[in-house]
């Protein structure tokens, strides 16, 4: 291993010190732009294994390669992950993540790929009800009229007016709430715990969860399927691992929009590789949602900062 970064180091080096130099900013939002960009791609193929492979099959195959990419990270210590304190929130971390992912993929598959993609972004909005009900943390007016006018987007986009509320929908954003639990608990995890660690918790326990329901529903996955769920979970690591970066590096609440933009590259790819065209109600309650999440997000961060 030793030698082979040695023969390599004179190649990447040079490309490692252009990259630094670049304005943290201007890395930050190229990392995000990617993560977002990763992730949408995932989605994309998310739905098209959807066809005829069950989403909780295709969430297993996601955990797995995942997991399979992050043990090397722990080859000189293998059991560092589990000599942690923590290891009942990395459990309940694991199943409330496991459950945001089976229910994302399963609106991934029966909602328009810009709708799923959409309700994903509500988590921050159930992070103030979850916040108020788990931490005892103040809700505030403000957070109050913001988090009701995004989950009126949600309900404008069950649309309980006509045929009836759409059960897909309402998947989906039990998949944010989920998801926002899930963000709580990792609050709580970097506290103490480094991030492979946290990773390695959630994608082990997520093969844990997922394995038993996945095999009930099993299809055997053709050569094709293979190829395109390992590159699920290739996608999934490595969109992720950007995103977190860009972050880190950037100004968080200066990219955050970048993130967001995974709703029109869904919309784009959704019409040109499926014929998907969101309607009026749609755009109505994807308006209403996207600008009270960031919103949300944004001022939360300013008020951390001051």
């Amino acid at each position: 291993m030793g030698s082979l970064r040695a023969a390599i180091d004179p190649f990447t080096e040079p490309l490692r010190r252009r990259w630094l130099a670049v304005p943290p900013f201007v890395r930050g939002a190229i990392l995000v732009s990617m993560g977002a960009v990763a992730l949408t791609a995932m989605a994309v193929v998310v739905k098209y294994l959807g066809k005829r492979l069950s989403p909780l099959e295709v969430q297993l195959f996601r955990s797995a390669i995942g997991l399979l990419l992050i043990l090397p990270l722990f080859r000189h210590q293998p059991l560092e992950p589990f000599r942690t304190p923590k290891l009942k929130l990395h459990i309940l971390r694991g199943f409330l993540g496991g459950a945001a992912n089976a229910f994302l993929f399963y609106s991934i598959t029966h909602l328009l790929l810009a709708d799923a993609m959409a309700l994903q972004f509500s988590r921050p909005l159930w992070t103030i009800p979850l916040a108020f009900l788990i931490l005892g943390e103040g809700v505030g007016l403000r957070r109050m009229l913001i988090a009701l006018v995004g989950f009126a987007g949600i309900v404008v986009y069950a649309r309980p007016f006509g045929d009836g509320v759409d059960i897909n929908v309402l998947i989906g954003a039990t998949g944010a709430l989920f998801g926002a639990a899930a963000i709580i608990t990792v609050k709580k995890l970097t506290e103490t715990e480094s991030t492979k660690v946290i990773v390695f918790h959630f994608a082990f326990w997520n093969v844990v969860f997922i394995l038993i329901p996945a095999i009930w529903v099993w299809q055997t996955p053709t050569l094709m399927e293979l190829f395109y769920l390992f590159v699920t979970g290739f996608l999934g690591i490595v969109g992720q691992a950007w995103l977190t970066q860009g972050f880190k590096t950037g100004d968080a609440s200066a990219l955050i929009p970048l993130d967001y933009a995974r709703i029109i590259y869904g919309a784009v790819l959704g019409y040109i590789i499926f014929g998907e065209l969101p309607g009026l109600w749609s755009y109505v309650g994807m308006a209403l949602i996207v600008s009270a999440s960031i919103y949300l997000v944004l001022t939360e961060q300013k008020q951390a900062k001051g």
